[in-house]
């Protein structure tokens, strides 16, 4: 599961952190990747939705798209934004109630390093799970170097290789690979985005 203090800090400052990801600019770097490799029309799942920017993207461009996230604040913020969309509450590793080959594109940004280290692997196996035959798996994590590291809230920042997540793909077909600067937060990230056999 999330860690428990990241989850409270979401939890505790869902409004402000909400607030800040909508005043952030655009992802427009995001939303280019899903553009030219998300299955158009697929059903989609953003495990780890946050306030729901995506997912309300997501819909309004062509893949109809549900929202997943450990936190009730955040779902809250969401569900307030964007009450014609769906949010459901559910955890990694486990993503309970979602059941196998049920998306044609699941997409998780910026979540995984809010995990413990070795919950990092049994998660990304879950959203692949979750990911019909051809369907495709976008993940992102912050790159946090040497140590685990808390930001001031609180919240965790694993530090780990991306062969952990490599390693986890194997089988799949890996169709971007990158470590680059966000658009939206100005955070240096790691992008995978990969096709399922």
């Amino acid at each position: 599961m999330v860690d428990r203090s990241t989850l409270a800090a979401y939890d505790r400052d869902a409004a402000v952190f909400a607030k800040e990801w909508h005043e952030q600019p655009a992802p427009v770097d995001l939303h280019g990747i899903i553009q030219r490799f998300f299955i158009a029309g697929g059903l989609t799942a953003d495990i780890g939705c946050g306030s729901g920017r995506e997912v309300a993207w997501l819909n309004a461009n062509g893949f109809p798209a549900k929202g997943f996230d450990a936190s009730d604040g955040l779902l809250a913020e969401a569900r307030a934004r964007y009450p014609q969309l769906e949010f459901t509450h559910a955890e990694l590793p486990d993503l309970d109630g979602i059941a196998a080959e049920t998306y044609h594109n699941v997409l998780c940004e910026t979540v995984i390093m809010h995990l413990e280290r070795a919950l990092i692997a049994p998660s990304v196996r879950r959203m692949l799970e979750i990911v019909k035959p051809g369907g495709i798996l976008y993940l992102s994590w912050r790159v946090t170097t040497g140590e685990d590291q808390r930001d001031r809230h609180e919240r965790l920042y694993a530090a780990f290789e991306p062969s952990l997540i490599r390693s986890e793909l194997a089988a799949t077909t890996l169709l971007l690979d990158e470590d680059v600067v966000s658009a939206s937060s100005g955070k240096r990230i790691c992008r995978i985005v990969t096709r399922k056999p």
